[in-house]
């Protein structure tokens, strides 16, 4: 019996072994899509236990314990740390098959040395434990716990109207070496059915001094704060979307839409599709001119608990997967108007339903270019599908239906500096995965090729991909 969590946990083969320890372990991280706080970062913040560096703000931790019937109190109320932590404990050892259960004990042991398992038992040995160590380990800061997962490169998510001063902060201090790199994400003014759409209009027109009262002047301000994170070594912008979505429509009637939202109007649906595409299309362009990274998340259904999202707001751990409009015909549209004009970015797909991920597969297949290698990419399992079976999933089939070689591998996005952990689990899967392929006779054992393969996966592709 395989001991729990050895040096070869996951690796069922003796090529897998050898990739993962020879090769995958050894590369840097590139963390191109995060939410980590660069403010954080730069002040090097010291956490005071482990509920301030691993429970708040997870929303992955926030889901089990509800699971597990804890309430609300103890996951985002006003209990203590303690209390919060002692309840997440209780709950971990009945997650069996969960990935949590192998995040947080390689979270445990890479960062803490801790080697148990955590529950209610061990609960506070654990807290005692890595409390000590974070008032006591110089690299158990925001800036050490980076360092020690040898990242470098952060994308975090930021909105238009923000001043990236913690990021014009960290590039001047050359006391730390990682890059830390905004990302644009102009969700707030592209939402046009939200109910908050006319408040974060108004909150843009306040960032930038800008009257934002007709869609020209919503469309030059957004220009200019493209330009305005290009100056901020901005790599990349990143798109929510509840859905794909694609309508084409005449630029009068698209004025009336936007006059009709400012007013607080109602907007039919075909009118917020209209809008949102035609802004799509405008940033997609932009992107394209930077030579910018676009990455499309689409298929979650939002805040679906309308009694919990009026408690405790957005972030909160209660979204779903959305699978009531395939995204295909959308998606297809979106790139193709843009590749007719010759403006088709670098472009990241992620569909938060796995079972698109054959069709995601086949279409990008369909917009490639000779810029970079897998100029258009199909993108990591992500959230709900960020498991074993999930990562597998989505290596197995963009390595069926396209070149596995030039994938830019895995991220995050996450709000913890812990969960670089999970870089470490993307590999040790990646590394078994071919493994698997090689010693069933699938694919030659040359170590050469292999090892090249799993280099730019976990490194190199993204590297040149976002220009670094």
């Amino acid at each position: 019996m395989e001991p729990f969590l050895s040096d070869d946990f996951l690796l069922h083969s003796k090529t897998a072994r050898r990739l993962y320890h020879s090769c995958a372990a050894q590369m840097p991280i590139i963390d191109y899509h995060c939410h980590i706080d660069p403010k954080q970062i730069y002040e090097d913040e010291r956490f005071e236990n482990l509920t301030q560096v691993w429970l708040a703000g997870d929303h992955y931790k926030w889901r089990l314990m509800r699971s597990n019937g804890i309430d609300e109190r103890y996951i985002t109320g006003d209990a203590s740390d303690w209390e919060k932590f002692e309840m997440f404990a209780k709950t971990l050892p009945k997650a069996i098959g969960n990935p949590m259960v192998h995040w947080c004990h390689l979270e445990l042991k890479n960062y803490f040395g801790y080697e148990g398992f955590l529950n209610g038992e061990t609960a506070k040995e654990v807290w005692d434990f890595c409390a000590e160590k974070l008032q006591k380990d110089p690299d158990l800061t925001a800036r050490g716990l980076i360092r020690r997962s040898n990242v470098r490169m952060i994308g975090t998510t930021n909105d238009p109207g923000e001043t990236l001063e913690w990021h014009e902060k960290l590039a001047a201090d050359e006391s730390f070496e990682t890059k830390v790199l905004p990302t644009f994400r102009p969700d707030a003014v592209l939402n046009i059915h939200r109910p908050d759409f006319v408040a974060q209009v108004h909150k843009l027109e306040a960032a930038t001094g800008a009257r934002l009262d007709t869609l020209d002047s919503l469309r030059r301000v957004l220009i200019e704060r493209i330009d305005y994170f290009a100056a901020h070594g901005c790599r990349s912008a990143d798109h929510g979307l509840d859905e794909a979505v694609y309508r084409e429509a005449p630029e009068e009637e698209l004025q009336a839409i936007y006059r009709k939202a400012l007013a607080g109007e109602k907007v039919t649906r075909a009118e917020q599709e209209a809008y949102r595409t035609s802004l799509l299309l405008l940033c997609g362009t932009e992107y394209a001119k930077r030579d910018w990274v676009w990455q499309i998340h689409y298929s979650c259904l939002r805040n679906p608990n309308s009694r919990m999202f009026a408690k405790i707001g957005p972030d909160g751990g209660f979204d779903s997967i959305n699978n009531a409009a395939p995204g295909a015909p959308a998606l297809c549209a979106l790139l193709d108007a843009l590749d007719r004009e010759e403006k088709l970015p670098k472009t990241i797909l992620y569909s938060l339903n796995p079972a698109e991920n054959e069709m995601l597969d086949a279409l990008i297949g369909a917009f490639q270019g000779s810029e970079v290698p897998g100029k258009i990419q199909h993108g990591s399992a992500w959230w709900f599908n960020d498991t074993k079976s999930g990562m597998r999933a989505q290596l197995t089939s963009l390595a069926n239906l396209s070149i596995l070689g030039n994938f830019v591998g895995m991220l995050t996005d996450s709000r913890s500096l812990l969960s670089y952990a999970r870089h470490e689990y993307f590999r040790r899967i990646l590394c078994d995965w071919i493994g698997e392929l090689v010693e069933q006779g699938e694919y030659p054992c040359n170590l050469p090729q292999l090892e090249e393969i799993v280099r730019g996966v976990c490194y190199e592709n993204a590297k040149r991909y976002f220009n670094l």
